[in-house]
């Protein structure tokens, strides 16, 4: 009797840990809570080792803050990258996305957010001293600010922006506009305003 109310409790705890992964609800839980159950022994324990590993080697890179497991992240280690060149996004994950692109070969900086006055989060609760030191050695000739074209996004934009400039480094933005592929029809007023605005010549 005892032994199954906590088996209960420990697939109850299983659920509630899952549930508090952004992205999972409810039901999504349940899927991934009753896989394990039917995994064998040894797919749980790699499951198990793999998040306990990720949180012991995976830390912040203390040039740019996104993820490294040496003492600096792969970008920054990388010599053959270009140092005239930051591209400023809000999250690790950001980097990613861009990398896969292939389009870009400059270095990063990771923000650890946006500002959200809202949330109380402005500028002094971001990475922003840090870029700006960065900076201060005339390495830097541009700067790209690849934050979410979002009320939050441009917010953090336009005040970096307005920062950075008086260094004499040249601030540029990411284009944004029409999906390739996409109808007018169904785009958004700001996404087909921005498409009209930053308009290039063929």
């Amino acid at each position: 009797m005892d032994a199954g109310i906590n088996d209960g409790r420990a697939l109850q705890r299983l659920l509630d840990e899952l549930g508090r992964l952004p992205g999972i609800g409810p039901k999504s839980a349940q899927r991934i809570a009753y896989h394990i159950l039917e995994a064998d022994a040894e797919e749980a324990r790699r499951l198990a080792h793999a998040i306990l590993e990720v949180k012991q080697q995976v830390h912040f890179c203390p040039v740019c803050f996104s993820y490294a497991t040496r003492d600096t992240c792969d970008v920054c280690a990388d010599a053959t990258r270009d140092r005239s060149s930051v591209c400023v996004v809000s999250e690790p994950r950001d980097v990613t996305a861009i990398e896969r692109t292939g389009s870009y070969h400059g270095l990063y900086h990771v923000l650890g957010g946006v500002i959200s006055p809202m949330d109380k989060i402005g500028p002094d609760q971001l990475h922003v001293r840090e870029l700006l030191a960065r900076l201060a050695d005339g390495e830097v000739g541009e700067v790209i600010l690849a934050t979410n074209p979002d009320v939050e996004g441009e917010t953090t934009a336009t005040y970096l922006a307005r920062v950075i400039r008086p260094l004499g480094v040249r601030v540029s933005r990411l284009a944004s506009g029409l999906p390739v592929g996409g109808d007018l029809e169904y785009a958004d007023e700001v996404t087909l305003g921005r498409a009209i605005e930053e308009r290039r010549e063929l």
